[in-house]
């Protein structure tokens, strides 16, 4: 059972996250095979590259396999006349060798011949007969030639653990003829919704009721995050519902949110269930930040457990910070630190903040003629409009006072 003196004792955003670091173990490996299913997953281990690519020294213009010093000089007025000694066609292996005074025809991805040092541009030649071409300008040695470890060389370090694959990733690994690759397994985050007064969305609501927008935000965002996510439903403010549901989410999954219930307040049981796991730990309870500040963060075994504020806002600037970088850190992705791309921009209205809490407010970016301006869209975090209007985020550090209109501010964009 664990202590009630852990509650409220608020942590800043980053000593959260440090938490987070010191306690998270990137999850086990699987194979997959080689397909658009990569894109996005964690490398599990160093990929070393298996061979030389392209394997062979390559011409990339069409044109003729030359030895380069048999064109010095040449030009319009003076050409060099070169035998043409032969062809290499495309996926084929090079069987004519260059000698001086000739060359050998090649197409963009033809094989170099033996002999050839550099390739002429179709562009600065011309046929005199069926047997000898005139060359119109020189070429140097290697040009319009890759060679066979130019693109990779067997046994170098293509790409370091924890590395996120990206499209050009996936290309460079069928080029390899890597078939199948180890990659962490992708977390599992269940999804609870908590209160008598959250309905589903396809039912009519009475008064007093909402419809459970956290649940599937909450999913959308762990999907977005490269999670598996699962929506597990409604509960109500009921210990015995809520410890169940929470149960069979932790069993199930590795991180496990509820959303609702994190608060002080007289229906708020959360708290008291998670304590009543056994093995409960609880990291924290209470970050200064705004809006979020009641978020509860437990380990329960080798899982996580999150019980996140009720209202909309206030679960997904929080899942963002916190459980999207648990995500990262599980995954075991080498880039962890919280960040979306910024731009900056001058903020046009004046925004308070008390110092001693993070404040993260959504604005809407304004392109002018002249510059970016950020609108802050103010409202409380119960209201799911100010998301929906914004396309990014600005945050006041824990000792500012706000922010004065007309100063410049990195905007996070969505």
């Amino acid at each position: 059972m664990v202590s009630q003196n852990y509650f409220f004792k608020v942590k800043t955003p980053r000593e959260v996250q440090n938490i987070l670091k010191n306690t998270a173990e990137p999850l086990e490996s699987e194979s997959l095979e080689l397909s658009e299913k990569l894109l996005g997953r964690t490398l599990y281990d160093d990929l070393v590259s298996p061979v030389d690519l392209p394997g062979f020294d390559r011409a990339i213009m069409d044109g003729f396999a030359v030895q380069a010093r048999d064109t010095f000089g040449a030009s319009p007025s003076a050409p060099a006349y070169l035998q043409v000694a032969g062809e290499v066609k495309m996926g084929e292996k090079a069987s004519v060798q260059v000698i001086p005074g000739q060359a050998v025809k090649v197409s963009t991805g033809s094989m170099m011949p033996e002999g050839a040092n550099a390739v002429v541009m179709v562009e600065y030649t011309d046929y005199l007969d069926d047997k000898t071409i005139e060359v119109t300008r020189p070429a140097a040695p290697l040009d319009y030639i890759v060679g066979k470890t130019d693109d990779m060389e067997k046994g170098e370090l293509v790409l370091e653990k924890g590395h996120t694959l990206r499209a050009q990733d996936i290309g460079a690994l069928a080029g390899l003829g890597i078939t199948s690759l180890s990659v962490t397994r992708k977390p599992r985050v269940t999804i609870i919704s908590s209160g008598d007064e959250v309905v589903s969305p396809e039912k009519e609501i009475k008064y007093g009721q909402i419809r459970d927008i956290n649940s599937y935000s909450l999913s959308s965002l762990a999907k977005q995050a490269g999670a598996v996510s699962v929506r597990m439903g409604i509960v109500p403010d009921d210990f015995n519902s809520l410890k169940e549901r929470m149960a069979e989410g932790l069993e199930k999954s590795d991180i496990a949110l509820v959303s609702g219930g994190s608060s002080v307040g007289t229906r708020d049981v959360t708290l008291d269930v998670i304590k009543s796991f056994e093995d409960a730990e609880i990291l924290v309870h209470g970050i200064s930040i705004r809006p979020g500040k009641p978020t509860i963060i437990a380990r329960i075994g080798s899982k996580y457990l999150f019980g996140l504020p009720g209202n909309p806002v206030s679960v997904m600037i929080t899942f963002d910070m916190f459980v999207g970088y648990l995500i990262a850190l599980l995954s075991g992705r080498k880039e962890t630190a919280w960040k979306l791309q910024s731009v900056k921009a001058q903020v046009n209205k004046n925004v308070a903040s008390a110092p001693g809490r993070e404040d993260y407010i959504g604005v809407k970016i304004i392109k002018t003629k002249d510059s970016i301006m950020a609108e802050p869209l103010l409202g409380k975090s119960a209201l799911i409009s100010t998301m929906v209007k914004a396309n990014g985020l600005i945050r006041i550090p824990l000792e500012s006072e706000g922010i004065e209109q007309g100063s410049e501010v990195d905007v996070f964009v969505f």
